[in-house]
C-alpha cells in the first residue's frame, strides 16, 4: 500500500463525567486523529490518546502532537509499504518509546489496509494470528475513585452499573481508598456472582504498603491490576510469589520483550493489552503471541479512547485467547449520548458486537466534523 497523503486532527470529546484514578483525573479525551489516504481512494483512521499530564505514562499528549508530525509523518507520507507491520518498522527505527503517538499512526495502518480489503481490523488481526475472532467480547466495567470520596457514591455507581449487563467490575484504588472501596463495591454488588478486580495504577510501594495490599489480597478478587510502579518488574516478580490473588500488569507491560522478562523472573501471568500503550496492533500481537507461548492470561484494556481508537482494542479483545471481560465499554458510559464519533454498543448480556467493516464506514461524519480540528 502506498501512503499518498496524511491528515492530522485534534480531537475533544468531554467526559459524561470526570475519571479519577490514583495519579490523576481526565475531563475529557482530547487526542490527536491520524489519517492515511491511498492513491485509489481508501482511508486509514488511528488515535493518539496519551493524557495530557504524565501521571499514567511519561509520554502526553503534548509530546505526541510534536512527534507525530515533526518525525513519524514524514517516514510514511509518500512511501509504499507491503504491510502495517512494515510501517510499525519505519516508526520504531531510532524512536525510543512514543508507543502512543506510534499507535496513531501504527494503527491508522491497518485500518487502511482493512479499508483496502473490504473488511475490518479485529478481522485482519485474527487473520495474522492465525485465529477467528469471536462475532462479540463481553465487557467490564471500570469504575473510577469518586471525586467526592464517598462510599455511598461508589456504591450507587456499581449497583447502576450491573443494571446495564457488564460482566466483570473493576474499581480504581489508592492508598487509604482500597479496603473502604472494594468493601463499597461489594455492597453494590449484593446479589451478583460477577467477579470483581481492583486496580492501582501503580501507586503501592512494597513493603510500605504491605498491610493494605494484604488486605486486597483477602478480598476475594479476580486479580490485583498494576499494583506497584511501572518499572517495578522484580517488585511485581516478588510480590506475585508472595500474595495468593493473581496480579495483572497495565503499565509495566511495555512489549513483548517486557513480556518474556517478566515471565523469565517468574512475574504475574495476567496481562492486559493495551495497543495503544504497546506502541500498536503489531507489538500487541507479538504480546498476544508471546502470552500463548507461555500460557499467561491476557484480556484488552482501554485508556479510554474514542470509538476511533477502540476499534484497535476490540480487533484484541475478540481474540480467542483474551481469558477476561475487556475494558471497553459503550460510548454512553464515557461521553453520554449522541456524542461519540464512531457509537460503541453494548448488549443487556454484557456484550458488544465486532464490526466486519473498516473504521471509514463506521465514522460518524457530522460528529467528527464538530469535535475534531485540523492542525
Amino acid at each position: 500500500m502506498r501512503i499518498a497523503r496524511v491528515e492530522l486532527y485534534s480531537l475533544e470529546l468531554p467526559f459524561a463525567e470526570p475519571f479519577i484514578i490514583s495519579g490523576g483525573r481526565i475531563d475529557a479525551r482530547r487526542s490527536v486523529i491520524v489519517v492515511l489516504r491511498d492513491d485509489q481512494g481508501h482511508v486509514g483512521y488511528g488515535e493518539a490518546a496519551p493524557d495530557e499530564l504524565p501521571f499514567y505514562s511519561e509520554e502526553t499528549l503534548g509530546s505526541a502532537r510534536d512527534l507525530i508530525p515533526r518525525v513519524l509523518v514524514p517516514r510514511v507520507a509518500g512511501r509504499e509499504f507491503d504491510a502495517p507491520e512494515a510501517v510499525d518498522a519505519a516508526l520504531r527505527e531510532h524512536v525510543r518509546g512514543n508507543p502512543f503517538a506510534r499507535a496513531g499512526v501504527e494503527t491508522a495502518a491497518w485500518d487502511l489496509e482493512a479499508h483496502r480489503r473490504g473488511t475490518g481490523l479485529a478481522q485482519i488481526v485474527a487473520e495474522r494470528l492465525g485465529v477467528t475472532p469471536g462475532a462479540s467480547f463481553p465487557c467490564g466495567v471500570a469504575v473510577g475513585i469518586p471525586e467526592d470520596r464517598q462510599t455511598e457514591t461508589l456504591t450507587r455507581r456499581v449497583y447502576e452499573a450491573l443494571q446495564h449487563g457488564y460482566r466483570r467490575v473493576k474499581i480504581k484504588v489508592a492508598p487509604g481508598w482500597d479496603e473502604v472501596a472494594v468493601r463499597a463495591a461489594r455492597v453494590g454488588m449484593a446479589g451478583s456472582d460477577l467477579p470483581l478486580t481492583v486496580d492501582a495504577n501503580g501507586a503501592y510501594v512494597w513493603p510500605e504498603h504491605e498491610r493494605a495490599l494484604r488486605a486486597l489480597d483477602d478480598a476475594g478478587l479476580l486479580y490485583i491490576e498494576q499494583p506497584l510502579a511501572p518499572e517495578e518488574l522484580v517488585g511485581h516478580a516478588r510480590l506475585a510469589q508472595t500474595l495468593r490473588t493473581p496480579l495483572c500488569l497495565d503499565e509495566t507491560l511495555r512489549d513483548a520483550g517486557t513480556a518474556r522478562q517478566i515471565v523469565a523472573l517468574g512475574g504475574p501471568m495476567v496481562w492486559n493489552i493495551k495497543v495503544h500503550r504497546v506502541g500498536g496492533l503489531t507489538e500487541a500481537c507479538r504480546i498476544y503471541r508471546t502470552a500463548g507461548e507461555c500460557g499467561a492470561r491476557v484480556w484488552a484494556g482501554t485508556m479510554p479512547e474514542s470509538g476511533i481508537g477502540s476499534q484497535a482494542g476490540i480487533a484484541i479483545a475478540t481474540l480467542p485467547g483474551c481469558a477476561f471481560p475487556s475494558d471497553l465499554e459503550p460510548s454512553t458510559r464515557w461521553f453520554g449520548r449522541d456524542v461519540d464519533v464512531i457509537k460503541l454498543t453494548m448488549s443487556r448480556d454484557g456484550r458488544m458486537p465486532v464490526p466486519g467493516v473498516s473504521i471509514a464506514r463506521l465514522l460518524d461524519g457530522a460528529r467528527f466534523r464538530a469535535a475534531a480540528h485540523p492542525f
